[in-house]
């Protein structure tokens, strides 16, 4: 076993005639912030879903833990400790919030996670507080505001106890102030020895976050490495602001 987390090897995607992954290649170590970034049509999310299996890579491996999860549906990827939430927040909008988090508590966590039917309840509602939400624990879901529906998003992947979470654009259409609550949340878990790749468009909450940066475009890496010597790479740049 390498000691890393996630180990992604040459990872190619297409779809028909269109590469939308070209021999990617990604690490994350355990607790690291990474920041994965590129503009539109880059090729983040079919990456993202590739790893967390709602797609199937052609060529490539994924690893996780030292163990090639190529093969593993989605829901085991996420009983082995890789979690994510999505960018456009769907809940049980008839159920409350606090229900909501016991679904992934009871059928999404690690097996040697899960807990006694009669502690589902308290470790919902400790999530709640963690993210903010314990005040709303038994308004209906359907019914928040859109930066609660993104904690209360970001609260159903943690229920999964997740010892990888991927953060796909969880401020997108937020305020600063917002901005700044996620920013907070996601930042937290790196004490409970969580590692975070957060995918997001929000520069100044990307550099804030990150300990690493990653950049697609057209499907391929461009750039890997500290954020300030990623954000001065002259490739980055002109990705962003052409020529």
């Amino acid at each position: 076993m390498s000691g890393l987390l996630l180990e992604v090897s040459n990872v190619s995607k297409r779809f028909g005639g269109f590469t939308a992954l070209e021999n990617v290649e990604l690490t994350v170590r355990p607790g690291e912030r990474l920041g994965l970034i590129g503009p539109n049509g880059s090729g983040k999310s079919t990456l993202v879903n590739c790893i967390c299996g709602t797609l199937r890579n052609e060529e490539g491996s994924i690893r996780f833990e030292g163990r090639d999860i190529g093969a593993h549906p989605a829901y085991r990827r996420v009983r082995l400790g890789l979690a994510r939430s999505f960018q456009i927040p769907k809940p049980f909008a008839s159920m409350s919030v606090l229900d909501n988090l016991r679904i992934p508590l009871l059928y999404a966590a690690r097996q040697h996670e899960k807990l006694a039917v009669g502690r589902i309840a308290d470790e919902a509602m400790h999530i709640l507080k963690q993210v903010g939400l314990g005040d709303k624990a038994r308004a209906m879901s359907g019914g928040l505001t859109q930066v609660d529906m993104r904690k209360l998003e970001l609260a159903r992947a943690i229920a999964a106890r997740p010892k990888l979470l991927i953060s796909d654009e969880a401020m997108a259409g937020l305020s600063a102030s917002e901005v700044d609550d996620i920013l907070e949340l996601l930042g937290g878990l790196k004490a409970q020895g969580v590692a975070v790749v957060m995918i997001e468009h929000i520069m100044r909450a990307v550099m804030k976050f990150s300990e690493r940066l990653v950049v697609l475009v057209a499907g391929r890496k461009i750039a890997d490495g500290g954020p300030q010597a990623v954000a001065g790479n002259a490739d980055v740049i002109k990705a962003y602001l052409g020529e």
